[in-house]
């Protein structure tokens, strides 16, 4: 019992029937000009429906008074933006001045009918209303009253499920709508895993730059190298330090920019780096890494870090030679060196798993291993 009374102590049931007594204000005020002719508000509604701005009004009241309280209710709070919303809002409109009349109606006289019942079982005749004056006094009758109330609340309850549901199947996102959510959610899960790797690529970086500048310096026993050393790796983790600011940054602001993120045409940061930490690196340029765009460019930046911070974790301060060409749509990166003692194995770590991962991302691919006697890291990015 408690159960069936359970939908009478929402207050989500009440919030819906007054959505359905809404639209019927405005059809009572027509009927009170013109009772003749009910069906002129319904033929209004066709072209208000058509107006794009209606969508989205019916949709934040659908959720406000349909929905209170849900995160995700499936409807809409856009304007219509093709021809199938337009259409869409106008059935909705329908509907809803359809159930609403049907919710008036129950409303009304269900009570209505339960008062005159009890009236004619308790001997009285009916009090003149329309359609319930012809009952005669019996007794009979109280065995009745418990009908309407019990039909009233299986017209209040069903009533707004029913307009709940029509909201969420005319009113809900588009196939546009969707894919967009979708889009906004995936890129969401992208920025979130994009974070992971820039903490992993660029403190990894600095930290190695660090132990292998300060093992150099200590074994150089040279005090000039070991103001060098000490100064490239002030460098460094000054840089580290920026990057851990913005990334921390785009935790607290989700709306800043990418566009703060490094692209390759700072790469002279990361050789510069690498060189002081006693890598003998040659680099060459192909192309206009300026005009390469920018989430290509930021990921290239990205897979070149990762790839020198693999050569000075692995192999130490060798002989590296990078090679960076922009032409014929892609942008091509190749970092090679010589082949340390302990090879990492192409699927070993995470930051060889990373580049896989960044090259795929862009529809491009990388290729980590040995080489024609070298351990080579290659990735090539599609620039469309």
């Amino acid at each position: 019992m408690a159960r069936f009374l359970r939908p009478l102590l929402r207050g989500t049931t009440y919030t819906r029937l007054l959505h359905l007594w809404v639209p019927m204000l405005i059809v009572s005020v027509w009927l009170y000009i013109d009772p003749w002719d009910p069906w002129v508000p319904a033929l209004v509604l066709v072209p208000v429906g058509l107006v794009p701005a209606v969508r989205m009004g019916e949709g934040v009241q659908a959720r406000l008074l349909l929905t209170p309280g849900e995160e995700e209710p499936g409807i809409s709070v856009t304007p219509s933006a093709t021809w199938r919303d337009r259409l869409r809002t106008v059935l909705w409109l329908e509907l809803r001045m359809l159930l609403g009349a049907a919710a008036v109606f129950a409303t009304v006289w269900l009570p209505v009918l339960t008062y005159e019942l009890a009236r004619c079982g308790w001997g009285h005749t009916p009090s003149g209303v329309p359609l319930l004056d012809q009952l005669p006094a019996h007794r009979a009758y109280a065995l009745l009253v418990p009908l309407p109330p019990l039909a009233l609340y299986g017209a209040v309850v069903g009533l707004g499920a029913l307009v709940t549901a029509g909201a969420r199947r005319l009113l809900g996102p588009s196939a546009a709508e969707r894919l967009a959510a979708l889009e906004e959610r995936t890129e969401q899960l992208l920025e979130r895993t994009r974070i992971a790797r820039e903490l992993h690529d660029s403190i990894g970086h600095a930290l190695t730059v660090a132990v292998v500048q300060a093992g150099a310096a200590r074994a150089a026993g040279d005090p000039a190298f070991t103001d060098r050393a000490l100064e490239a790796i002030e460098d460094t983790g000054r840089a580290a330090l920026a990057d851990l600011e913005r990334v921390l940054g785009v935790l607290r602001e989700s709306e800043r920019p990418v566009s703060a993120r490094p692209t390759l045409a700072d790469a002279d940061r990361l050789l510069d780096s690498a060189r002081a930490s006693g890598a003998e690196v040659d680099a060459e340029v192909a192309g206009s890494v300026e005009a390469v765009p920018g989430p290509v460019s930021r990921e290239g930046y990205r897979i070149l870090q990762e790839a020198l911070t693999n050569v000075l974790r692995h192999a130490g301060p060798v002989r590296v030679r990078v090679r960076v060409s922009v032409a014929g749509g892609r942008l091509a990166l190749d970092v090679r060196n010589p082949l340390p003692a302990a090879l990492p194995g192409p699927g070993r770590g995470s930051g060889l798993r990373g580049i896989r991962e960044r090259a795929a991302l862009l529809g491009g691919s990388a290729r980590t291993g040995p080489h024609e006697g070298d351990w080579q890291v290659r990735a090539e990015l599609p620039l469309g």
